[in-house]
């Protein structure tokens, strides 16, 4: 390998890879402006490295002020009286997938405004690419509950377990996403972390468990998946 040359790889893959590069100087070095992400787990059952941290309240109260010192807006984090403490966290909406959010409501004269009585419309949309969100929540917020605020702030309607919180994090030119359990405290992850983006971040992405949660679909959504595979079956 040439000393200059570096590429992305999965951790697990490094010793079965080999490169040649000594093609045609220039070659490859067009940036087609996608991320390579190295996804080192997403499985929940793997601890975060912020999960062993424990902090006592006298801890927590000085993480909150460095944190507060080292940033450079005013999203601070604000210590509450019975120990708990409110902030702010970015979220960035990274999805593949169109979503669905009702639609404007017309009359039978075609009226905006008016119920049409017994029918819900829906209308889909991709989310424009980097999309991002400030939230302000509680330190016992839990993942599952940022998921369903961001959510509303969209007026999405599709159902919350169709999406996946993600800890995202850059090491060694590398980007690790984790997926986070529902019961995970994003604002505390975010004080363990400090506000370095680099250590820590946040994104919502589509929840691929790997196996399809039939419930989180609606009736008009499962007859349209069959549908479709009674055309493929035809073609």
């Amino acid at each position: 390998l040439s000393p200059d040359c570096s590429f992305t790889c999965h951790y697990r893959c490094r010793a079965l890879v080999r490169l040649d590069c000594s093609g045609p100087a220039g070659a490859g070095d067009e940036d087609d402006g996608s991320e390579q992400e190295l996804e080192k787990d997403t499985n929940v059952d793997e601890p975060s490295s912020w999960e062993s941290v424990e902090l006592d309240p006298a801890q927590v109260e000085q993480r909150i002020k460095e944190y507060n010192s080292q940033i450079n807006s005013n999203l601070f984090m604000s210590l509450n009286k019975d120990g708990s403490y409110t902030g702010f966290i970015k979220v960035q909406l990274k999805l593949t997938r169109p979503i669905s959010v009702p639609a404007a409501k017309r009359g039978p004269g075609g009226r905006p405004g008016q119920r049409t009585a017994g029918v819900k419309r829906r209308t889909s949309f991709y989310l424009p690419r980097g999309t991002v969100k400030h939230l302000h929540v509680l330190s016992h917020t839990r993942a599952s509950e940022v998921i369903s605020a961001l959510l509303r702030k969209f007026t999405v309607v599709d159902d919350p377990r169709k999406f996946a919180l993600f800890e995202r994090s850059e090491r060694d030119e590398q980007v690790y996403l984790r997926k986070l359990a529902d019961e995970e405290q994003p604002l505390r992850l975010r004080l363990l972390a400090g506000p370095s983006e680099k250590a820590l971040s946040f994104v919502l992405k589509e929840n691929e468990s790997g196996e399809v949660n039939w419930d989180a679909f609606s009736l008009p959504e499962l007859h349209n998946f069959l549908r479709i595979l009674q055309r493929e079956e035809e073609e």
